[in-house]
């Protein structure tokens, strides 16, 4: 996980949430909640759970990108100097208390759905701050836990909507196959998603002495590997459907915007600046927003109307 490019926004506190890819980490929770729901109980979620799930995902995910650029200031000051902590617009210290206030958010809604969520939340938090404190810089296989902890968001969303009952001692399977290839597809996406942005901070990277992946295999072998994450996760994405039997409208969007980002990953391989990767990773963004939007629409059309997903099936 990396800085984004700056925000169109005048308050540092809001750009601190990457406002620029709100839609990939909105439609993440709301995916995965509507998803389950709709597999366990054939219907759409309670509102208000619904409604405090978003929320605490959002956090979840949030709080990672504050506590990352807590700790890559020196990074951002070459890289994107004009980032809030940067550009000294806020302290590390407020920052850091904000990390914690949308961590503090995310465990409440997550106790409030089900313990089993909260310490999905509680491994997920440990995972990416394992990352962004020392995995960065120690090891090009810094973006494993990255991409570990964003699996887990969609699992820890699940749990809410269908218990697994372990904390009980409850002898059940923790997830159907749509819920684990969600993880899947979400683990493998991000590894791909973020090492497009770690391309793009390869210079700074460099001048700190941090070994990213970019660092020590260059940029074109960065754009090699992101296209096989890619490529992964957009079959993920149509098992997930597969497996769900989701209807059409999932499968035109998942397939039409798969064979976009896959395109675009090529064009990142044949294109292989820094300046490209940083295009990417918020074009994959896009694509997962997309992915999620057309998952969302496709559950809300098959528990409201009659018969739809009998148009595949």
């Amino acid at each position: 996980m990396v800085s984004s490019k700056k925000a169109k926004t005048l308050h540092p506190y809001i750009e601190l949430l990457r406002p620029e890819i709100a839609d990939m980490d909105l439609a993440l929770p709301a995916a995965s909640a509507l998803l389950a729901s709709y597999l366990a109980m054939g219907s759409l979620p309670p509102v208000i759970p619904f409604i405090i799930a978003v929320i605490g995902g959002y956090a979840a995910i949030t709080s990672s990108y504050v506590y990352n650029d807590c700790c890559d200031v020196d990074v951002d000051k070459i890289n994107l100097p004009d980032r809030p902590l940067a550009s000294s617009q806020l302290s590390v210290k407020k920052a850091l208390m904000y990390s914690l206030f949308l961590v503090v958010v995310a465990s409440v809604a997550a106790l409030y759905l089900n313990p089993e969520s909260f310490v999905v939340l509680i491994l997920a938090v440990a995972t990416i701050s394992i990352y962004s404190k020392f995995a960065k810089s120690e090891t090009f296989f810094s973006f494993v836990p990255v991409g570990i902890a964003y699996g887990l968001v969609p699992i820890g969303i699940w749990l809410a909507f269908d218990p697994a009952g372990i904390l009980m001692g409850a002898d059940e399977v923790i997830l159907p196959i749509p819920g684990i290839f969600l993880g899947i597809m979400m683990c493998v996406t991000d590894w791909g998603f973020t090492l497009s942005g770690v391309a793009r901070d390869v210079d700074g990277d460099r001048e700190k002495n941090k070994p990213t992946f970019p660092v020590v295999f260059g940029v074109t072998a960065t754009a090699k590997f992101v296209t096989a994450c890619w490529v992964i996760g957009v079959l993920a994405s149509l098992i997930i459907g597969l497996t769900a039997r989701l209807g059409p409208v999932f499968f035109i969007g998942s397939v039409i915007g798969g064979l976009w980002i896959i395109m675009q990953s090529f064009d990142f391989i044949k294109k292989s600046t820094p300046e490209r990767g940083g295009d990417l990773f918020l074009q994959g963004s896009r694509y997962r927003g997309i992915m999620f939007g057309s998952l969302i629409l496709d559950v809300l059309l098959s528990t409201l109307v009659g018969g739809y997903t009998a148009i595949l099936w």
